[in-house]
């Protein structure tokens, strides 16, 4: 895919408010079942409950694992929406506090950018599931923007 595609099929995303497209490109995202929510300006990321994802069922609770590989999906679909990178951003390293489990239910991530340069960007990732303010990870990533 080019990068007039790519950037082609992000515009076309935010005019049909239709993320799926973009989620199709990246397969661990669609595994997942990675779902994107518009809210005025802000995106919301979303998990749906999934016994599939379960990795305590004695909770049960989501896998770690599974928490930490959204929130990295969350963050490489954010810069792709909004910070007009013209091809797949790649992750670099990430870090990931768990703050409170993640009971079998809907989880739910947002994004911020920290900082975007030529070649990398940081992004804050929070991830919660019955209320924002109460989060149950938050992640840092750095992702490399230049081109590969």
């Amino acid at each position: 895919m080019t990068a007039l595609d790519l950037n082609q099929q992000v515009r076309d995303a935010h005019e049909r408010n239709d993320y799926d497209g973009l989620i199709a490109l990246i397969p661990y995202a669609r595994l997942l079942g990675v779902e994107c929510l518009r809210m005025g300006e802000d995106m919301v990321f979303r998990l749906p409950a999934n016994k599939d994802l379960i990795g305590n069922p004695t909770l049960p609770a989501i896998h770690g694992g599974v928490i930490a590989g959204f929130m990295e999906q969350a963050g490489l679909l954010h810069l792709l929406m909004f910070m007009g990178i013209p091809h797949m951003p790649k992750i670099i390293d990430f870090s990931i506090d768990y703050l409170r489990a993640g009971h079998y239910r809907d989880t739910y991530a947002q994004c911020q950018v920290w900082r975007q340069g030529r070649r990398v960007a940081n992004v804050a990732i929070t991830a919660w599931q019955s209320r924002q303010s109460e989060p149950i990870a938050t992640a840092r990533a750095h992702f490399k923007v230049d081109k590969p």
